[in-house]
């Protein structure tokens, strides 16, 4: 007679001291008896205590959503009691809402598929769900980690699943809407200074002339086209490795696993999630994490642009080019008073090269792949949500601590466009490419205006009025002639 039991309504949390003994395949061990974790749990903190860097909790919390489908899908099977399905349920959630969060102390450098990570949340989801019900902490009853909590499933193909649950939650969630608000807030800027023409600079050197609000707009499409990369990279991401279990052939699991519990995932998370065509590349491949972490990379190098142009028109504020004035946020120096520095650039372009080196650790890993299975997976999912965070962190600062609050220095930038020799472009056509080459040449030989070294060349008043004025150089609008 199959026993039966009842869920209890038991807060979180183990009051016990000391430790107490769990056993797995290689024997008994000691473990922390006020924690939920295991056996293997514990023998992955002996054995890989390598640095300070922990799996990424977004990651283990992403766990608990696809613990949590796994074990409607097998409810909705039959494959095990309500009762059951019952408690797992409710610790796989307790496990995505974050409130298990302690109970993930791993850290990144482990085995290559990701196994102990996957352990560490089938045994805390076990050891919950065991006390929801009643039962001894550690006695794997009436909740198998194992048999309960990962039927269906391998670490070979949870651990690609979750790794693409995470990434495209956080690029959607965390990023995305940082990066929204921060080319609004550029474009915004844009649309102001539409009209304020300027000098532009190709090559370090002057060259003719834009609007303030050209440049700008300029910007903000940089970052428009790399976040329509990463809005790309979604699909790939919404490919889903479960089913595949150990190989990609779906060993022990049920007929329909992959494609049910990929329906679940979509429904918990709101995502578009499907099963994977082919499980053998979700497996043996992590391309969609690659290509994911080059749009990051992509992101990355136009923010690293945009922030070093705004550090350069910003410097100064009097021996420098000096047409932004940059937000002053904190005191630049312990030894120059009164000196500030463009710091929320400086912080951008620091978290830009970093991305870029975690993109080339990203791409080098997923090269690693050997025969079905990709083994380098948690250094993966560490360095491309590590990336989404500093990226998402770093748009957010940049816009509201430098973009928002930045204004032009009205009186550099005039004063750079009467002094440009650079607007003799407009009397090429004119007078001819030589003859103009040569007044550019005579102004800057002899330091006189543009002007004046057309006059003294024998070009009429009237003509250089009429065709050397900036704001007729300058094309229609935002976007150009």
């Amino acid at each position: 007679m199959t026993a039966s039991y009842t869920l209890r309504d038991v807060s979180i949390g183990i009051d016990a001291t000391g430790t107490r003994q769990e056993t797995d395949s290689m024997g008994t061990i000691d473990v922390p008896a006020n924690h939920y974790w295991g056996a293997q749990t514990q023998r992955s903190l002996v054995h890989f205590s390598i640095g300070r860097d922990r799996m990424p909790i977004e990651l283990c919390r992403a766990y608990g959503i696809v613990k949590k489908a796994a074990a409607q899908v097998n409810l909705a099977d039959n494959r095990f009691p309500n009762w059951k399905a019952a408690a797992i349920i409710q610790a796989a959630g307790e496990v995505s809402s974050g409130l298990l969060d302690a109970e993930f102390p791993l850290f990144v450098w482990q085995t290559g598929s990701g196994t102990q990570t996957n352990m560490n949340v089938n045994e805390v989801i076990a050891n919950r769900a065991i006390q929801l019900l009643g039962g001894q902490i550690g006695s794997k009853a009436p909740v198998h980690p194992n048999d309960d909590v990962n039927m269906g499933q391998s670490s070979n193909d949870s651990f690609p699943t979750v790794m693409h649950v995470v990434t495209l939650l956080e690029i959607e969630n965390t990023l995305v809407p940082q990066v929204e608000a921060l080319i609004a807030s550029i474009r915004a800027k844009a649309d102001v200074w539409n009209t304020v023409v300027k000098m532009g600079r190709t090559h370090l050197q002057d060259a003719v002339p834009l609007t303030v609000g050209q440049e700008w707009s300029g910007w903000a499409q940089q970052l428009e086209t790399t976040l329509n990369t990463l809005r790309a990279a979604r699909a790939d991401l919404a490919e889903l490795a479960a089913g595949g279990t150990a190989v990609g052939t779906g060993l022990n699991a049920p007929k329909g696993f992959g494609k049910a519990i990929a329906e679940h995932i979509a429904v918990l998370t709101g995502k578009p999630f499907v099963t994977a065509p082919n499980k053998f590349s979700a497996l043996g491949g992590l391309d969609a994490m690659v290509r994911a972490s080059a749009g990051l990379r992509g992101l990355a190098v136009a923010l690293m642009k945009i922030a070093n142009d705004m550090r350069w028109l910003g410097s100064g504020p009097r021996c420098g080019l000096a047409e932004l004035n940059l937000p002053e946020n904190e005191p630049g120096s312990s030894i120059m008073p009164g000196k500030v520095n463009p710091t929320q650039c400086e912080a951008l372009i620091m978290i830009a090269t970093q991305v870029l080196g975690n993109d080339a650790t990203v791409a080098f890993a997923g090269a690693q792949g050997n025969f079905e299975l990709n083994v380098m997976r948690p250094v993966i999912a560490a360095n491309v949500l590590h990336a989404i965070r500093i990226l998402a962190d770093g748009c957010k600062n940049f816009r509201v601590f430098s973009v928002e609050g930045t204004t032009l220095n009205e009186r550099n930038i005039q004063h750079y466009v009467e002094v440009s020799v650079m607007l003799v472009t407009a009397l090429s056509p004119v007078i001819g490419y030589d003859k103009a080459s040569a007044i550019a040449h005579r102004a800057m030989a002899r330091n006189e205006t543009l002007k004046e070294a057309a006059l003294a060349s024998g070009v009429s008043e009237t003509v250089f009025d009429q065709t050397v004025d900036p704001s007729k150089m300058v094309g229609n609008g935002l976007a150009g002639a």
